[in-house]
């Protein structure tokens, strides 16, 4: 009987994990595109280190959330719904109505739903901070600027 003495990877622990700040620019970029990277990212999945079961996610800001694109015609045709519980208490608004009231619930909205639905989903999200214009905040963490 022989051992294998091969080198595994060593998992990360979440005390040695590092976050980074980036800034993405959504100005005329495809939401759905836009939002497939960021939950990428935001997993740290794109990192050499990754860990599945550790939160490695970098600090992602996002600014002109307002000129996100939706193409065909989605901006009419895209429902988003909610319900109150309550018989006759769902509330439907189009993306075009969305977009209006509050462009950083889209990009949310469409992150969100791509993150797998467990326990870590909300500690990532938290690292998500969504602006409608180009003003915001986190100048003092010096977020590096990433082209998506």
């Amino acid at each position: 009987m022989s051992l294998s003495l091969t080198k595994q990877t060593p998992w990360v622990k979440k005390e040695e994990v590092t976050r980074k700040w980036y800034l993405i620019d959504a100005k005329d970029k495809i939401l759905g595109r836009l939002a497939s990277k960021i939950a990428y990212m935001l997993q740290g999945k794109h990192r050499p280190d990754y860990t599945p079961h550790v939160d490695q996610a970098d600090f992602f800001v996002i600014i002109n959330a307002e000129k996100v694109r939706l193409t065909g015609k989605k901006l009419d045709q895209k429902i988003y719904w909610r319900h109150s519980g309550y018989m006759g208490g769902m509330k439907l608004k189009t993306a075009r109505e969305v977009l209006e009231k509050d462009p950083a619930l889209l990009i949310y909205l469409a992150v969100k739903r791509m993150l797998p639905r467990n326990r870590m989903r909300n500690k990532l999200l938290k690292k998500l901070k969504i602006y409608a214009g180009t003003n915001h905040p986190h100048q003092a963490q010096n977020p590096q600027i990433l082209e998506i």
